[in-house]
């Protein structure tokens, strides 16, 4: 094996890059759904923008409430991925996504899913959880959220299930402030909601409009009159007077209320207790140091400038919302979703992955093999950390055919470059097409692909239409959980 080659690699990928290359633009697609303890509809095209003529987004973060959470039915989702999170899997990942994460309490779903190419650059990936429900201790309502580095810039997303009726705004605010002064990360950067740059908000927020009596209300709507209601909205009303709400924003709603409908219907609840429209469905964000940016500072009268103390400028992110909509086409339950999609500007901090990982060689079931990687820059490392195989268009980190331990498995080190031992017992004896990850245990993401390679077919595999079972056997490590088991 040439050593020299797969240096000579990893150098020309650790060179300096312009200011140009570092800059980037992504757009960033959530979904906010109560979906009523439904299963998933056929079909969530227009949802996910899959028709749009426009670029495809970079990130999706979908937050469901209200995913069926019988006992059976967690239990089974705690074993298997429920059906929810297989749907959207499904959907996605011939589109060339991956989930990164997931985190389900009770009823609570958030997922997120990034396109292939942006995995080893978003890290350090965690996920938490606040019961609400019955004084803290029940999760009907509370807060899911995951929290990551993305190209070097930290980034929390938040779905909420808040308390519903009309009369409990005032706990809705209190449940919400709780979560975001006890929620907790490992981390020292931001162990916290409101430590990170941007924060998306989202969730059956359940507020409501206050005051307007039915006739008025329906005739609004019916006349798409919105701006008549939107003074006498609860969280508008909220954002007005408290303090910890008051660096978020919104996009204008300039959509139908999105509760409460009939099944599979446009119509607003026409059962006995005849529920008030209202927008409970939302999407929000805030942007950390938005209230002291420049553009504040330009409405000021001109002054002479007194000599400002050199410090060392905060890198910048800006949050510009391209749509804020409801999709009235979904009737499986009585919220209607909301998307917002969002272009994110930013300076990649990251611009190379943390490793640097490809197969050595030929690879056929026939005979052992070798995985060569390499580390850009120190990172914390584990022995715990492994190398997993994975067919072309997988799903999430847990598809893996096979893995190898990072440490058991080493054959080889030298000072750029380390070799990884694979059984031939372990390659898939189908063959097919492949690709390396190496997963780290601490960031708990992807942190190195490697290109796409083909696995010869083995002499040994047995005829056309028969598949193995499993390839070795193998049990998948138990570390691998997801956070959502809980």
């Amino acid at each position: 094996m040439d050593l020299s080659r797969v240096s000579d690699a990893v150098r020309s990928l650790t060179l300096g890059k312009s200011d140009s290359e570092k800059k980037g633009t992504f757009r960033l697609h959530v979904v906010t759904w109560n979906v009523g303890t439904a299963p998933p509809p056929d079909d969530v095209s227009s949802l996910l923008l899959l028709d749009s003529e426009g670029a495809a987004p970079d990130v999706y973060v979908i937050g469901l409430q209200e995913v069926n959470s019988k006992v059976l039915n967690f239990i089974s989702d705690m074993t298997f991925d429920d059906p929810w999170s297989s749907f959207f899997m499904d959907t996605l990942a011939p589109l060339g996504y991956v989930k990164l994460t997931s985190i389900r309490m009770q009823g609570l779903l958030l997922l997120v899913f990034a396109q292939h190419c942006h995995v080893p650059f978003i890290r350090d990936i965690q996920a938490s959880y606040t019961r609400t429900g019955i004084y803290g201790y029940w999760g009907n309502k509370g807060g899911v959220s995951v929290r990551m580095s993305f190209y070097g810039h930290l980034i929390c997303f938040l779905n909420c299930h808040l308390p519903a009726h009309m009369e409990y705004a005032s706990q809705r605010l209190d449940d919400f402030e709780h979560i975001l002064e006890t929620q907790e990360f490992e981390t020292e950067t931001a162990p916290r909601i409101l430590d990170h740059k941007v924060l998306f908000w989202f969730g059956d927020l359940n507020f409501r409009i206050a005051d307007h009596g039915m006739h008025f209300l329906r005739e609004a709507i019916s006349n798409k009159r919105f701006h008549l209601l939107w003074e006498k909205d609860q969280l508008n009303m909220a954002k007005k007077k408290e303090a910890f709400l008051k660096d978020f924003q919104e996009g204008p709603l300039r959509f139908k209320p999105t509760y409460k409908y009939d099944l599979h219907s446009d119509n607003y609840d026409s059962s006995g207790k005849k529920r008030k429209p209202a927008w409970t469905d939302r999407i929000l964000w805030r942007v950390k140091g938005d209230a002291h940016d420049a553009s504040d500072q330009e409405a000021e009268p001109e002054q002479e400038a007194e000599p400002a103390e050199p410090k060392e400028p905060e890198p910048s992110v800006r949050v510009t919302l391209e749509s804020y909509a409801s999709h009235m086409s979904y009737g499986i339950s009585d919220h209607k979703p909301v998307t917002g999609t969002f272009s994110l500007e930013l300076k990649k901090l990251h611009t190379n992955p943390l490793v640097i990982i490809q197969a050595e060689g030929e690879w056929s079931a026939d005979w052992d093999a070798l995985v060569t990687y390499s580390t850009q820059e120190p990172f914390p490392s584990s022995t715990w950390d492994w190398i997993g195989l994975y067919k072309v268009g997988f799903r999430s980190h847990m598809d893996y055919v096979t893995y190898m331990w990072v440490k058991d498995d080493e054959v080889s080190c030298t000072d750029e470059v380390v070799q990884v031992y694979v059984s031939r017992d372990e390659i898939p004896v189908l063959g097919g097409e492949f690709l390396l990850c190496y997963f780290s245990s601490n960031l708990k993401s992807i942190i190195g692909v490697s290109p796409p390679f083909q696995i010869s077919r083995s002499k040994s595999a047995p005829q056309e239409g028969v598949t193995p079972e499993s390839v070795n056997g193998m049990d998948k490590p138990d570390l691998l959980g997801s956070p959502d088991e809980f």
